[in-house]
């Protein structure tokens, strides 16, 4: 479980994120959408580190990750694995490589055993037959599998997906959200998805926070959403679900 409080965030006097509040459970996929600047991307950032706030904690499972010593702040990094917008692979590497980087980086185990390990990630995604191609070689979608697969490979507590559907065709982008759902169950993640796609929120929105100019104004479920009293909410959606 992952717990935030009075997350408050400026940039040169600017309000970015004004207290925002909320707790994403383990074992569920939890969204955060609003529109364009308002703030989804900065509470991402804040929450696995890039970023601090100037006010407010992130608890990851009681720990507080803002106030954290070092030793605390490394281990709860460890547990984390984040799927970038763009892939973000290393055009360098083969989809093997790729997978296996966190580990090559962040552990002290063989290559033989970091191999496998890397292997069983690229075959819980389907694509264990790439392993030896580059990233130019192979798709949007398989690249973004191949994230999930890096994402995971560590085993992690705490997955970050950020816009996972960007680029991609309707079919493909139900295919991610279905892995991404499966992952978060199989192994008792808690997930926190950052998206635009509102297909994606009402397939996978177990939970659901609405933020507008860096507040949160609505939090629920794909289920009730539809029948929210919020005008900003509703808006929001009028222009998305046309």
């Amino acid at each position: 479980m992952i717990e935030i409080k009075g997350i408050h965030k400026e940039f040169e006097g600017r309000v970015v994120l004004d207290g925002v509040s909320g707790v994403f459970q383990q074992g569920m996929t939890n969204m955060v959408i609003g529109g364009s600047g308002t703030g989804k991307s900065v509470l991402l950032k804040c929450m696995i580190g890039i970023l601090s706030p100037e006010k407010g904690k992130v608890l990851y499972d009681g720990r507080d990750f803002v106030n954290a010593d070092q030793e605390t702040v490394k281990a709860i990094r460890r547990e984390m694995g984040v799927l970038f917008q763009g892939g973000a692979l290393f055009d360098s590497k083969t989809v093997l490589e790729n997978v296996r980087f966190p580990l090559d980086t962040l552990t002290s185990q063989g290559l033989e055993e970091k191999t496998e390990q890397a292997m069983l990630c690229l075959k819980r995604v389907g694509l264990e037959a790439a392993a030896n191609q580059m990233p130019s070689e192979i798709s949007g979608g398989m690249k973004k599998r191949v994230g999930i697969a890096r994402a995971i490979v560590m085993n992690p507590k705490y997955l970050f997906c950020d816009e996972p559907n960007s680029g991609l065709d309707p079919l493909t982008a139900v295919k991610i959200d279905l892995l991404i759902q499966e992952i978060t169950v199989e192994y008792g993640i808690t997930t926190i998805v950052i998206s635009h796609d509102m297909n994606s929120v009402m397939r996978m929105g177990q939970y659901i926070m609405f933020l507008k100019d860096g507040e949160k104004m609505w939090e629920g479920n794909s289920t009730n959403m539809m029948s929210n009293t919020v005008p900003e909410l509703q808006e929001f959606l009028s222009t998305k679900l046309i």
